[in-house]
């Protein structure tokens, strides 16, 4: 079901310069862009559905607002003409865009999605494909997130908020995959997933 072909779309969610201010804190998965890269490579070499989400912030100052030079996309995932992008200023993907009936009139049925934040636009746009009627994966290791405060004011580690949003996520509005299963190198091709 997740392999590179018409049906299916790598679905990138806000892989943005601005993630690299410092303000952020501290982060995990530092392999997040190089894996992004090795999927969006994959999906290139198929001629397979990419698409592009950009957050706009709508935040003067934000490092993510249009003006900003965060609002850029990062190196690693920088579109070709060919690929469809679409500009959000709400966490989903789905809302104030033509995502969804983009995907429709495509005909694609299933969606592979990475990008940053796991915990915030990700897995909203995760939920909501899901409960749109997509087939989702969201792939571990080609996403991250930060460190967050809880409302009591005790600081979770970004890998936990990552682990969390991603179980909160698996078996309810996705299947959770990695890099490997889905774009291998030649030494793990045995762990491929092939339908």
């Amino acid at each position: 079901m997740f392999k590179p072909d018409s049906t299916t779309a790598l679905l990138l969610i806000d892989v943005q310069m601005a993630f690299d201010d410092p303000k952020w804190g501290p982060r995990n998965n530092l392999d997040a862009e190089a894996n992004i890269a090795r999927l969006l490579t994959r999906w290139r070499a198929f001629d397979a559905p990419v698409v592009h989400v950009f957050h706009d912030s709508r935040t003067t100052g934000s490092p993510l607002h249009p003006d900003s030079p965060g609002n850029a996309p990062k190196p690693e995932a920088r579109p070709l003409s060919t690929e469809r992008q679409f500009r959000k200023n709400v966490n989903s993907a789905f809302i104030g865009t033509d995502l969804e009936a983009y995907l429709r009139g495509q005909a694609i049925q299933n969606l592979v999605v990475v990008g940053l934040t796991t915990n915030h636009c990700v897995s909203t746009t995760v939920r909501m494909a899901g409960n749109l009627g997509f087939n989702t994966a969201i792939v571990s290791d080609a996403t991250a997130t930060f460190d967050r405060k809880t409302v009591d004011g005790r600081n979770r580690p970004a890998q936990d908020v990552h682990d969390a949003a991603l179980s909160d996520l698996n078996g309810e509005f996705a299947t959770v995959l990695t890099t490997s299963q889905l774009a291998p190198l030649s030494h793990e091709v045995g762990l491929a997933m092939t339908d």
